[in-house]
């Protein structure tokens, strides 16, 4: 009879832990969702720097975003966009930041390309970027809503994207 009652505790106590472990991760993935919509609210709007940075160029009549030069334009050409889920300013951006890493190197250095493309997005859109550039890579990655694009210039693949960060509980 005893052994009953204990055993009867034991499950009890189980059920209770597993309730409590179902509504944390109920909540975990309801603030998930929640941060998902604002980060991808944040990552639609450019940083206010580079809004004021744009609009001195444009006062001076220099080329951005819109009016590209013609070695933009001519690197722009050998773009290709492979997969997305990212809106097109950010996309810009990546383009953007990829030809001026690409202007510096003499010969193709995939690391320091990739190391550019995250630090700039670290900086710009918050942590949590990833990039690999390749000329040849298998992939599957888990990836922010808003935060993944794979382009290739000329032989070249980037692929880019975001993950979530949850900090963690002590």
């Amino acid at each position: 009879m005893r052994e009953k009652e204990e055993k009867k505790k034991r499950v009890d106590a189980a059920s209770e832990e597993l309730e409590r472990r179902s509504k944390y991760l109920s909540s975990l993935i309801e603030r998930t969702k929640i941060k998902a919509e604002s980060d991808q609210e944040e990552a639609t709007k450019e940083p206010r720097k580079r809004k004021e940075k744009v609009k001195e160029e444009d006062r001076r009549g220099e080329a951005v975003g819109g009016e590209a030069d013609e070695g933009e334009k001519e690197f722009m050409k050998k773009i290709r966009v492979r997969a997305a889920d990212m809106a097109p300013a950010l996309q810009r951006r990546a383009f953007r930041c990829a030809r001026e890493v690409f202007d510096t190197m003499p010969k193709l250095e995939s690391k320091r390309l990739a190391l550019a493309l995250k630090k700039e997005f670290d900086t710009a859109y918050g942590p949590a970027w990833h990039c690999i550039v390749g000329t040849s890579f298998g992939s599957y990655v888990t990836h922010s809503l808003g935060g993944f694009l794979y382009f290739s210039i000329d032989k070249v693949y980037v692929l880019l994207f975001r993950t979530a960060v949850e900090p963690l509980a002590h």
